[in-house]
Order: structure tokens, then sequence, then C-alpha cells
């Protein structure tokens, strides 16, 4: 028999596809065997891929030594068929015998599949994958990007190294335009185990997958198919020893899987913690991975035993605590965040950070002199404060010490309205502690500051604002001080008068804090006096009528004023 030629391997290599697409057709049909037949399927359809990708082969493309594996398929095929009739029409002689052929069988196909990509890995066909699907159109009906997908599937099962690579950039490249992509790539789960497979490869293929496992893993609902895949371990791995690139999409990843707890304790059994601690630890990496790794541990804390194992690790919160000063602002916030985990509810881990210089990092991140390029950082590291040292007296003796007070002022007064905010938050949270304080902030000038906010958009800044400066002057001598300024208790008054125009963003709730500062005032004899030959008496008294019972004290005790200086000026 002379050598097959090209149009002749051409079609038996299409036979074999239409009769594989049978064979899969007529086996859903058969009720017996199921799991038996769910193998052979599996099997089927490892070697339907590798057999498509032969019809992209151009003439020149024939290699002879095809001619055997696809007679010895179209073999199989035939052999198949007849078990899936008898399975159908239930004519088998005996189960066991039955069981015994479909085992054999599976084991064939599997060994044709085996040999068929044997053959793509030497090279030999690789030549012939000059011809290429096409990307579907952004219109395309969900089977055209079912056979793309398909297409690029078959690329990476059976083309060389470079061939697996260019596949998966395709890939990536239509799942980043196309969120149609990430579902059908879920769907089959072949090609999920593939892409898994892949961590494992050569780096450029390694990086390839790692990318397109991050972009599927954007999508939370599809993540538990990829921990059912095993993707945690070869991830690890990936953050071990690959690439750069592959490391920074492996955390990236891993950050996404660990937003759920339960994933928590694969990462850590595989050597995740070690792994990502070293990274955190060593200068030589990116902030990109440093910062993504700050953000996988801090999923990790939220597991105490994990937490205890990363606290007792020699110099982890050195480590941390040195990734707060960082000049990049990604690994500033990450690494603060991944502490406020630390020491949520723990006192003692407070207390090492506090031993580590943690607040004093923490301060010096508002102490930055460019007040607009870390605004993210400033607003973090106020939260963190806010957060750890009002609830520890260590912590706060540790902030109180590094002239806190000076930065936080700076920050009322200059930071972006983002940090404002924090900084007034923090500024109303130190204002109620004790008197000494309270007295100290209001001779460094907060109090000046803190009426610039009385008018603000913002109804939870208003109030912030005015229970902190309530607070404040409750304080005898801050009373005083803040008296003295005419344009303080001016702008208040002001602000109450709602026949002024300027006043519209006024409510009831604002009003109802500034009669409270006003009440407060009047136990000074300056303020008061002030108050009741302001010309703003009559304002005050017609709140009263619906302000309620503050607003009528507020009357009451400047009536009384006005009456005692009316019995002066008679006696």
């Amino acid at each position: 028999m002379g050598e097959e030629t090209s149009d002749e391997s051409r079609t038996s290599i299409d036979k074999a596809i239409e009769a594989i697409s049978s064979l899969i057709s007529l086996s859903h049909s058969i009720k017996s065997f199921t799991v038996k037949w769910q193998l052979i399927r599996a099997k089927l359809d490892d070697l339907y891929s590798g057999l498509a990708a032969l019809s992209n082969l151009d003439s020149s493309g024939h290699d002879p030594s095809l001619s055997s594996l696809i007679s010895a398929v179209l073999t199989s095929l035939t052999d198949c068929y007849d078990l899936a009739t008898r399975c159908v029409n239930v004519t088998y002689s005996g189960k066991l015998l039955m069981q015994s052929d479909l085992d054999v069988m599976a084991a064939s196909f599997d060994r044709h599949a085996r040999s068929l990509s044997r053959i793509y890995s030497a090279g030999i066909l690789s030549r012939g994958f000059a011809i290429v699907v096409s990307k579907p159109g952004g219109g395309a009906c969900k089977e055209d990007v079912r056979f793309y997908v398909r297409d690029l599937m078959t690329r990476m099962k059976v083309g060389d190294l470079e061939m697996k690579r260019q596949a998966l950039v395709k890939l990536n490249e239509a799942m980043e335009e196309d969120d149609r992509y990430v579902k059908i790539v879920i769907e089959g789960n072949d090609l999920v185990n593939l892409l898994v497979g892949f961590l494992d490869s050569e780096m450029g293929v390694q990086e390839e997958s790692v990318k397109a496992l991050f972009f599927i893993c954007g999508f939370g609902s599809y993540n538990g198919v990829l921990v059912r895949s095993g993707v945690i371990g070869p991830l690890v791995r990936v953050l071990e020893n690959g690439s750069s690139v592959g490391r920074e999409a492996s955390a990236k990843c891993l950050m996404k899987l660990t937003e759920n707890s339960e994933n928590a304790w694969s990462v850590s059994a595989h050597g995740g913690v070690s792994a990502l601690l070293k990274i955190c630890s060593c200068g030589e990496f990116s902030g990109e991975l440093i910062a993504s790794s700050c953000g996988v541990l801090r999923n990790l804390v939220g597991v105490e035993e994990i937490k205890r194992y990363m606290i007792e690790e020699d110099d982890t919160m050195t480590t941390f605590v040195k990734l707060i000063g960082s000049k990049e602002e990604i690994v500033q916030v990450n690494s603060i965040d991944l502490l406020l985990s630390m020491c949520a509810k723990d006192e003692q881990t407070r207390e090492v950070l506090v031993r580590q210089g943690g607040i004093q990092e923490l301060v010096s991140v508002l102490s930055d002199p460019n007040p607009l390029s870390s605004s993210k950082s400033k607003e973090i590291a106020l939260r963190a404060i806010d957060s750890l040292c009002f609830g520890s007296p260590g912590c706060l003796n540790a902030l109180m010490s590094c002239k806190f007070l000076d930065h936080l002022l700076y920050l009322l007064s200059n930071g972006e309205i983002s940090v404002q905010e924090s900084a007034l938050k923090v500024t109303s949270r130190l204002c109620s502690l004790p008197e000494e304080v309270k007295r100290i902030m209001g001779d460094a000038g907060f109090m000046p500051e803190l009426v610039k906010f009385l008018d603000a958009k913002s109804f939870d800044v208003r109030e912030m604002a005015s229970v902190a400066l309530y607070c404040l002057i409750s304080v005898p001598k801050n009373r005083k001080k803040f008296a003295q300024d005419d344009f303080n208790i001016g702008y208040i008054l002001k602000l109450l008068d709602h026949d002024d125009g300027r006043n519209a963003s006024s409510d009831s709730g604002s009003t109802k804090f500034l009669i409270s500062i006003l009440m407060s005032l009047t136990s000074c004899n300056s303020a008061r006096r002030k108050i009741a030959s302001s010309g703003y008496l009559k304002s005050i008294e017609k709140l009263a009528e619906t302000e309620g019972s503050d607003a009528k004290k507020l009357v009451k005790k400047l009536s009384m004023n006005r009456f005692r200086s009316m019995l002066s000026g008679i006696f």
C-alpha cells in the first residue's frame, strides 16, 4: 500500500472528527454505565481537540507519521460505536464484560490523545498552524465565541511552547474586552484545569496563564471553580519562584481568593504565609508585588491561628512598620491596612506595634511635606490612628509624644477635603479626652479651625465640628480664649440667623448644636455680654419659639444678663 496523500489524510481526519461528534451524541442517550461513559466522553473531547487542530493544516503541513495514528483512531471509534449501540439497546451479554470493554476503550482513546500530543510536542505539526480562527466581533453569537475559545484551547493543548503562549495572549485579550469569554472559559472545566496546569510551565506560558486566572478571579462567583481546580498550590509556587510579572499576578489572584476566609488555610498549608512574609521583608521586589502581598496577608490574619503565627515570626512587625515609611503610596496604604487588621481588638499586638515604633511611623505619613502626593496615605494613617490609639493608653501616649497635634492641625487647615474630614474625625475623638488634652488643643489653635467647619455642606461634618468645639469650650480657659475673638461669636450668631440668605444650608440639627455652643459660652461673662449686645437677640428669641427648650434656656440666660445690666445702670 502506497503512502497516504495529503488529501487522503485530511479526509481521514475529517471522518474521525465527524465520528467522534456522532459518538458523543449517541453516548448521551445511554442510561447504563453512566460513569464509564462520562470518562469515555472526556477522553473523546481531548482527542477531538487534538484532531480539530489538524483541520487547520494546509497541504504542506501533512506529515506521514499521522497516518497510522488516524487509522488506529478510526478503528477504535468503530469499536466504541458498537459498544454504545449495544448499551443503548441493552444487548450486551454481561455487565462485568461490558465494564471491562469500556475500560479498555477509555484507555485506548487516552493512548491516542497522548500519542497525538507527543507529535505536537515534537514540533512536527507546528508549521501547520498558519491558519488561525479569527476572533468574533462584538455582536457575535455565543456559539461563535465558544468555537473561538475551543480553537485557542486546542492550540494550548497540542501546540509547542510558543504556540501555547500566543493562544494564552489571545485568550487574555478576548477576556479583557468581553466578559462572555470569561464565562465560556469557566463553563469548560478542561480549560480551567489547563490554565492551572500551566502555572508549573515555562516562564512565558506561566505568566500568561496567571494573567488569565486573574481575569477570572475578578468575577467572585467563579472563584469556587478555581479553588476546586486546585489553583492555590500552584499560585503559591509562582509566588515563590515565578518571574516578577507572574508573582504580581499570582499575589493579586490570591488576594481575590482569600477574600473568602475558607481559602486562608489552603494558602497557609501550601507555604503561602512564609512566601508572602519573605516578599514583604525583601527590598528587591516591586511596590506592586509587596502591596498585593500585604493585601493577601490582611485577608489571612482574619484567622487567629495564622495571625499568631505571623506575630511570632521574627521581625514580622518590624517589617510591616518599615513598609509604612515606603515612598510608594500603594505600599503605605496596604501595609497600614494590614496592621489595622492585625491589631484590631488585640491589645497585646498593639503593644508590640508601639514598641516597634509603629505610631511614630503613622505620624510621619502625616508629616509628608507634599500635601497632594499622598492624600490616600494620610487618610488611612488617620483612620489607623483613630482605630488604634484611643482604645489603648500606650498607643495614645506614643501618639501625643511625637508632635501629632501639630500635624493634625495642619491637615485640618490645609489638607485635601477628604483628608480634612478624616482629620476632623480624629480631632473630635481627641476632644473627648481629659481636660489637660483639651487645654493643649485650645492653646494650639484648634478652635478657630473648627469654627470654619460649622457651615460645611455635610451634616456629619457640621455635627463633628460642633461637638468638638463644644467639648473644647467646656474648659474655662478655652472658653475665655474663644470669646476674645469677636469673629468666633459673630460667625456662630450669623449661622443662627435664618433670615440671612447665606445660611440656606442650615437646618434644625445644626441649629441645635450651635445653640449648645452658645449656651456653654454664656458661662463666660465677656461672651455673654457680646451675645446679648450683638443685635441677634431677636433672632435667638424667634428660634426659641420653634427650637425647643435649649433655645429657651439660652434666651432666659441672656435676658437675666440684660436685666442685671439695667439694674446696675439704675443703682
